[in-house]
């Protein structure tokens, strides 16, 4: 996959952990791409939504999309740096 689109070069599925689990693993899969990279989150957690949103921009990666499905929330995050 190109990262010129926004498809996630992966993607991974927290539903079901809850604060802070989701942030902690974001950070890790985050870690293991390449700049540019686009990472799929797939979270449950309502407060996932300020926690990861939070963390993104503290750690200046690009929130591209919230997308809310139902209780699920998909994030897109491109790796900055």
């Amino acid at each position: 996959m190109s990262a010129s689109t926004n498809s996630p070069t992966k993607s991974v599925d927290v539903r079901g952990l809850y604060c802070p689990e989701p942030v902690f693993r974001t950070k890790m899969e985050i870690e293991r791409l390449s700049i540019g990279d686009v990472l799929k989150i797939i979270a449950d957690d309502p407060e996932s939504e300020e926690d990861i949103s939070r963390w993104v921009r503290r750690n200046g990666h690009e929130l591209l999309a919230i997308n809310k499905n139902q209780k699920d929330l998909e994030f897109l995050i491109k790796k900055a740096k």
